[in-house]
């Protein structure tokens, strides 16, 4: 009896559960998400100087275009983390230092965010500059993420189940396809910010696609 316990304990991964991990990642997600309101300002009647609060309204359209991109990339971040936080049964300290550097560069989006947005359509360098910062941001959450999604896999005993080599491979290649896009942005955003927002946009539709589906269910 005393060995057949021994060789079971042997066979289970040490670590952590993903419950702290998964609740501690969703409370940051929540405040990223929710800081990026507050960079639309409502115009003050005393800073129309005559024209009509619609105007006023329309004028901010760069704010409105980059609180979308940026929210959808957030809520599309949380949900694949959350898919990807289902494959595993367990995690290791790697994976924790994987998962705080994700949240690093998620709760730093809204900080290009609002510079973005400012200096959008300022016609002159700043504009490439804000829209430069804004991409190289998100090529290091592209980077994160797919460092995390690596963390996640090195160990198929921490896994529900053991996910084929095929599998891993072809995650991997959508997560690269999708980083070499990134790293192209922050060329285009020395083109055209407006493009570079817009490309970013086209990103996070791109993996609104369950980029784990084929993972999960080579697992199950």
């Amino acid at each position: 009896m005393t060995d057949a316990t021994d060789s079971t304990a042997a066979r289970q991964p040490e670590g952590f559960s993903t419950s702290r991990l998964e609740a501690f990642s969703d409370g940051v997600f929540a405040i990223a998400i929710t800081l990026l309101v507050l960079d639309l300002r409502v115009p003050e009647p005393d800073t129309l100087h005559g024209e009509s609060l619609v105007a006023a309204l329309a004028y901010q359209w760069p704010a409105y275009f980059a609180y979308l991109v940026s929210f959808l990339v957030i809520g599309i971040i949380w949900i694949n983390h959350h898919g990807m936080c289902v494959l595993a049964d367990r995690v290791d300290r790697r994976t924790l230092f994987a998962n705080l550097f994700l949240l690093l560069t998620v709760s730093v989006i809204p900080y290009p965010t609002r510079m973005l947005s400012a200096y959008l359509t300022a016609g002159h360098d700043d504009a490439h500059t804000a829209a430069a910062l804004y991409a190289a941001t998100m090529l290091a959450m592209g980077v994160a993420f797919s460092l995390l999604f690596l963390a996640f896999t090195r160990d198929a005993r921490t896994l529900h189940h053991p996910i084929p080599p095929q599998a891993l491979r072809a995650a991997l290649r959508r997560f690269g396809t999708g980083g070499l896009c990134y790293a192209a942005t922050i060329g285009l955003a020395y083109v055209s910010p407006v493009a570079m927002l817009a490309t970013h946009a086209a990103l996070a539709v791109y993996y609104c696609f369950d980029q784990l589906a084929p993972a999960r269910a080579a697992s199950a």
